[in-house]
């Protein structure tokens, strides 16, 4: 019933923002892929419910807080809720990962070779580990199969041509947050633990659970509490990153509607066209005296610049002045964004993601400006994200459907080893909390920043955390297994989605 309520909205809501742009129907061909990748898409996210998700649950269903079904549907309402108000931060800041000219022609058969090879990655390594009970990333897993799309685009590319791969400062900002998370997630766990066993002297706290009996009110409230935290900041977090491979399937099968954002009010623009020709003046004071230049010409100028990672030029500048005051122009002259023409779309997206890539990369690149300017190339970068960057009801939804779906087929074998097989003695009601309050707060956190981060790791690692601070020792086993997952991990989905992609491009 559930899935039929998901699949039914989602056709409504996609028919829908078809109709409201005036889209004639896709030829079948096209109709097909698109149904393909979306479906594989939401395979994703199902199989990311196995483990991420289950891990929210872990704790209320192993201290018999709450009967599994009730839990996986609680939770499953508070993922949709923390998907339903997520900022989208964390969705593009995974695209972002991709190659250049992968996102600005991901409607092309290389586009959908990319979709397809690193989403297959990413759910077959998941299905792997969860088969061993082993919780696995979704998060580590998606990423180093876009990193193994990345380095086989830059390894096939023509002699001569240059060609992006890895943006390998954006990957290490990712990393770092994939790797550290869980660190701050043992320490701070085992240091609420302690700070509770000072505070609180509920002798029954610390306990394990008792057969099948439920822990007393006061515990209980408390476990559900926390559970209903994580499940809120894991939509927030997680389901992103579904919804931002979604968004790109739609940008590349269906532009007219979903390449710009056309919910934005006509009021903005404006504002939006005044900070353009800001941002315009801004990059013709540093072209050194080149000419702007037609906009076709712009568009490949900074194309090249963005995958040969050579930004700081006079003529890059120049083109993104180009650029900029096409941008306007276009805005200005049809009133807002959500009247641009179909025709206009795609270039007016490609120009709008070009110069917003640009600001982004620049300082990367040691490249400065006095405040005054960094705050106008700021503010157009927003406006620029704000017009391209947006995620409709229906695609929330459906995200969320499927994780709550996945987490009620694939829950027990993660409740087990989170519960059981982390430490030598069985989890405590007080090691649960700590640990679920911790992750909870970090993975809260990590999205406000637009990090993605994984559930599972810093949960897994907090529930280590307090086993380790509660002298209940650890089975090194069973967090030797879990290292060797997240070690094997980004190697793993670098090369099945490196592998996959070289085959599906000759296919497509």
């Amino acid at each position: 019933m559930l899935l039929a309520a998901g699949l039914g909205y989602a056709v409504h809501g996609f028919v829908t923002d078809l109709q409201s742009v005036g889209q004639p129907p896709l030829a079948i061909g096209a109709f097909v892929l698109l149904g393909l990748a979306l479906l594989i898409a939401l395979g994703f996210e199902f199989v990311n419910g196995f483990h991420d998700t289950a891990n929210a649950v872990a704790t209320v269903i192993y201290t018999h807080s709450m009967p599994p079904v009730l839990a996986v549907i609680w939770s499953g309402a508070f993922n949709f809720l923390g998907v339903l108000l997520s900022s989208g931060a964390v969705a593009y800041s995974v695209i972002t990962l991709l190659p250049v000219e992968l996102i600005l022609q991901v409607g092309s058969g290389a586009g959908y070779a990319m979709i397809f090879a690193l989403l297959i990655a990413a759910i077959l390594w998941n299905l792997g580990t969860w088969a061993l009970g082993l919780p696995n990333s979704s998060s580590h897993a998606l990423i180093g199969s876009i990193m193994g799309v990345g380095l086989a685009n830059q390894f096939m590319a023509p002699e001569g041509y240059a060609t992006s791969g890895v943006d390998w400062s954006q990957a290490m900002s990712v990393l770092r947050a994939l790797l550290f998370s869980p660190l701050l997630g043992f320490a701070l766990a085992a240091l609420l633990l302690l700070a509770m066993k000072l505070v609180i002297r509920n002798r029954k706290l610390y306990e394990a659970p008792d057969g099948q009996h439920p822990p007393p009110p006061a515990i209980r409230g408390l476990l559900i509490l926390t559970c209903t935290a994580v499940s809120f900041a894991h939509g927030g977090n997680d389901g992103q990153k579904g919804m931002g491979l979604i968004m790109l399937i739609l940008i590349g099968a269906v532009p007219t509607a979903y390449a710009l954002n056309r919910t934005m009010p006509d009021s903005t623009t404006p504002a939006f066209v005044q900070t353009s020709r800001q941002a315009q003046a801004i990059f013709q004071s540093r072209a050194a005296g080149q000419p702007p230049g037609p906009a076709e010409e712009a568009r490949r100028t900074v194309g090249d610049a963005l995958r040969a990672k050579e930004l700081d030029r006079p003529q890059v500048y120049a083109a993104l002045a180009a650029l900029s005051d096409d941008i306007a122009r276009g805005v200005q002259n049809y009133g807002a964004i959500r009247h641009v023409p179909a025709e206009a779309t795609p270039n007016m997206r490609n120009d709008m993601y070009l110069v917003a890539d640009a600001i982004r990369l620049l300082p990367k690149q040691d490249v400065s400006f006095p405040q005054a300017e960094e705050t106008v190339l700021k503010s157009y970068q927003e406006a620029l994200n704000a017009g391209t960057r947006y995620i409709p009801d229906w695609v929330k939804f459906s995200v969320a459907v499927a994780l709550g779906l996945g987490t009620m087929v694939g829950w027990k074998r993660i409740v087990v080893t989170v519960g059981e097989r982390i430490g030598k003695q069985h989890l405590a009601y007080a090691q649960g909390a700590s640990a679920e309050i911790v992750a909870a707060g970090t993975i809260g956190l990590a999205e406000v920043y637009g990090l993605p981060v994984s559930t599972t790791h810093i949960l897994s690692s907090g529930v280590a955390g307090t086993m380790a601070a509660n002298g209940s020792g650890l089975q090194w086993s069973t967090v030797r297994n879990m290292a060797m997952a997240w070690i094997l991990t980004l190697p793993a989905a670098i090369t099945l989605a490196g592998g996959l992609y070289f085959i599906l491009r000759h296919v497509f």
